[in-house]
């Protein structure tokens, strides 16, 4: 499974999960909804930040989530590994979690 990786106090990384059924390959269609994702440091359940990916184009409708982190997510957290969980919540309102959770390392800055 691959590892992202981020740098402490960055405001502008971005993070793109298409999201597919495990049984067809499909890409799953949640144009309408919404996505986010929950990250947090490995180990722990406290939730550092939540992640809403943003609707542009045909992202949603392809299965693609574009989650973006802000000015302060990544601020003042120690160098690790983190982990992100993605919740889509579809145009009916019903809500689905893709089980694998995607891996982070976070770094210190120079």
């Amino acid at each position: 499974m691959q590892t992202y990786t981020l740098v402490r106090g960055d405001s502008a990384p971005q993070i793109k999960a298409t999201i597919t059924r495990a049984d067809t390959g499909a890409a799953v269609d949640f144009s309408g909804g919404s996505a986010r994702m929950r990250f947090r440091k490995k180990g722990s359940t406290t939730l550092i930040a939540t992640l809403n990916a943003a609707d542009i184009g045909a992202n949603f409708a392809n299965g693609i989530a574009v989650f973006s982190f802000s000015d302060n997510d990544l601020v003042g957290l120690s160098s690790g590994y983190y982990e992100g969980e993605i919740e889509i919540t579809y145009l009916s309102g019903l809500k689905e979690t893709i089980f694998d959770v995607q891996n982070y390392q976070l770094r210190g800055d120079f």
